[in-house]
């Protein structure tokens, strides 16, 4: 909705490798770019997460790359524990995913040992914005849109999308702007 919004937005998707990217829970993806790869500057670069971070985080060519983009930095639920391995969260605040499935270990307890942490929906330290769980990525994209192009576009992507009462919602009850 946000590319009917702004024409002149881009987006890519880019992984280790190009090609078919096979996600933990099945669903298949396509990256056009693989890291290594000659590509268009990039402006932003959005981290997400999911059950695969703990493998990307022992990847060092992925989190190289991560290291070292010039991008604007944005994390969707556990891609923080993916900008935290490549050191980007160094003296910063952050969030991410917090509620689990009985057993399992919550990865904001896991940044918490790590780093500096809240308890939010959406945290923009410096420009390096992280959100909670993969939901809360809606709103964080909403966010990085009015940052880029102004708050009167987000509100319309979120009109058009008939998400403006979940993010007036989301504003009041989770406490970001």
């Amino acid at each position: 909705m946000a590319k009917r919004v702004v024409p002149d937005l881009v987006f890519a998707g880019i992984a280790r490798a190009p090609g078919e990217i096979v996600c933990a829970s099945g669903m298949r993806m396509v990256a056009e770019f693989g890291i290594e790869d000659s590509m268009p500057p990039l402006t932003d670069l959005i981290v997400t997460g999911g059950p695969g971070w703990t493998d990307v985080v022992n990847d060092p060519a992925t989190i190289g790359f991560v290291r070292n983009t010039t991008a604007r930095l944005s994390a969707i639920c556990t891609g923080a524990m993916i900008l935290e391995a490549a050191g980007r969260l160094e003296h910063k605040r952050s969030t991410t995913k917090r509620e689990v499935f009985p057993g399992e270990t919550s990865p904001f307890d896991l940044l918490s040992s790590r780093t500096k942490t809240e308890v939010a929906a959406i945290v923009d330290d410096g420009g390096v914005i992280t959100s909670g769980g993969v939901t809360l990525g809606i709103d964080a994209m909403l966010y990085c849109l009015a940052r880029s192009h102004g708050r009167d576009v987000a509100e319309e992507v979120a009109r058009v999308m008939e998400y403006s009462r979940a993010l007036q919602a989301n504003r009041s009850a989770l406490g970001y702007a």
